[in-house]
């Protein structure tokens, strides 16, 4: 397996890209839409809202986590997990500055 060469990107393509496959999952999804259908901190519930094993679940909170999209507090044995609403709006405005590309682009190829 080749190594990705990131280094030959700029650090917002590199960024937009972890964005993105952090998104690139339908579980992380689903985890993402209770957290923000609670619109609270959760700590156990996950679980039994999406049906997947803990072991699954908790990696994929730790992908969410490491991209900044959630974040979690220890609260006795277990931590509890909330949307970073900071950290949301800014991958909507980067994630949106590829999306908008198409509006700058006129209509003259094939």
């Amino acid at each position: 397996m080749g190594v990705t060469k990131t280094e030959k990107f700029t650090e917002h393509q590199n960024q937009v890209a972890r964005m993105a496959k952090a998104l690139a999952h339908p579980a992380r999804i689903a985890i993402l839409e209770y957290l923000f259908s609670i619109d609270s901190c959760v700590c156990g519930d996950i679980v039994n809202e999406i049906g997947l094993a803990q072991p699954t679940i908790s990696q994929h909170l730790k992908e969410l986590k490491t991209v900044g999209l959630i974040k979690g507090n220890v609260e006795g044995t277990s931590v509890c997990y909330c949307i970073h609403h900071d950290n949301w709006l800014l991958m909507k405005n980067m994630l949106s500055t590829i999306l908008d590309l198409d509006t700058k682009s006129i209509d003259s190829c094939c």
